[in-house]
């Protein structure tokens, strides 16, 4: 127990924060207590940034497991399929062809699924965010944005929910011949997502029309500790990182993939034809490796990316973060450190195999572990935060 509140700090920011003295100057009394008010239990934005950083990490959780137990299962048994359709065709069998290409459908669809599951709750998360970020611009009654973000977040979860299900539901008692109940839940997700986002976005209207509005300071915005400087110079270095990797693969590799993607298939459906099976083995060995090729490249410009998406957006929430600014740095770093690790060992993998693709899991634990720790720090601090508020108004009464 002790340690836990060594961790967190909690002992000297709670002795620090009931010593407050009269020294602190009015304005920065008000601008204490206008955070306060803003992110107070249970109000639009702390929904909105809890909510985003939770479907954040079960997103990243999803993809973790999927990595472990489902991606590379998957990947061999369409490699499998996709050979037994080949060698079917050589020998003239048409059902097995047919058989095999439907296992690969049933396949890809598992995979399809769950791979949209794990990007909708990580993009979901990341809008969250952004709009918790805006709040204080969106010209609603706070009472209206706490209903637009709880019916942001119940779409943001109905969606992926759903999407995950459809590989198993199908089309089962569905009143639809095309679409099944899981897709359906799926849309209606979907739907109440963009729903809020637009009332959102018409408040933000409505403020900007506003005739002689105040010009509005914001503590997210303002604040400049060493936690937050890290995250959104990290971040950015992530997104300049994912950028440049993307242009050289473009340049590099990209046209030289198609063209040999194109040129493989056309190889195999010859051989098959002409009845050569060796020729066709060797087609399928080397278009299993180019689509492992092509997978890496497009997986690392995309994790390093998002990571620095991540990074820049919770970088804004470090005031809201109550640790010690010892712990709230380390965090930084390990949520920095993961987040480059992990699409340089995923680039690594066609190197160095199953090593490579285990320290990539590994660096996306770190980057989820040093995201619980922000998500637990901004819970502590919503009570300082009031609490803060409440006292200021004392004083001034």
């Amino acid at each position: 127990m002790h340690r836990g509140r060594t961790f967190f700090g909690e002992g000297q920011q709670n002795e620090g924060f009931f010593q407050m003295t009269d020294i602190q100057s009015t304005s920065n009394a008000r601008s204490i207590s206008a955070a306060g008010a803003g992110f107070a239990a249970m109000s639009a934005r702390r929904l909105l940034a809890l909510g985003g950083i939770g479907l954040i990490l079960v997103g990243m959780l999803v993809g973790d497991l999927f990595a472990v137990f489902v991606l590379h299962q998957n990947a061999a048994k369409v490699g499998e399929s996709l050979s037994g359709a080949a060698h079917a065709a050589v020998s003239g069998d048409a059902n097995a062809v047919a058989r095999s290409f439907k296992a690969v459908g049933s396949f890809l669809e598992n995979r399809g699924t769950k791979v949209d599951t794990h990007v909708h709750m990580i993009a979901f998360g990341y809008l969250a965010l952004m709009l918790a970020i805006v709040q204080p611009w969106v010209a609603l009654s706070e009472g209206t944005r706490k209903k637009v973000a709880w019916t942001f977040l119940i779409g943001s979860w109905l969606l992926p929910v759903g999407v995950f299900l459809i590989h198993y539901v199908g089309l089962a008692y569905s009143p639809l011949e095309a679409i099944g109940w899981a897709s359906i839940c799926a849309d209606f997700g979907g739907t109440l997502v963009v729903a809020a986002t637009l009332l959102y976005l018409l408040g933000i209207a409505r403020h900007l029309r506003q005739p002689g509005r105040a010009q509005m300071e914001d503590s997210l915005l303002k604040d400049r500790s060493s936690a937050g400087r890290i995250l959104l110079a990290g971040g950015l270095a992530l997104v300049l990182l994912g950028f440049f990797h993307g242009a050289y693969y473009a340049g590099a590799d990209l046209y030289r993939h198609e063209a040999l993607d194109y040129a493989l298939l056309s190889e195999m459906s010859i051989a098959a034809t002409a009845k050569n099976a060796a020729v066709v083995d060797a087609a399928l060995g080397e278009y299993g490796q180019l689509a492992g090729e092509k997978a890496v490249h497009i997986a690392a410009h995309a994790h390093s990316i998002e990571f620095g998406l991540l990074a820049i957006l919770v970088g804004f929430f470090q005031p809201y973060v109550s640790l010690r600014h010892s712990w709230k740095r380390n965090w930084a770093w390990a949520l920095l450190l993961g987040s480059l690790g992990l699409p340089v060992f995923v680039l690594l993998e066609l190197k160095l195999g199953l090593v490579a693709g285990g320290i990539a899991d590994v660096c996306g634990l770190l980057v989820i572990v040093a995201l619980v720790a922000m998500w637990i720090g901004i819970v502590r601090y919503t009570g300082e935060l009031d609490a803060m508020a409440l006292l200021e108004e004392g004083k001034s009464g």
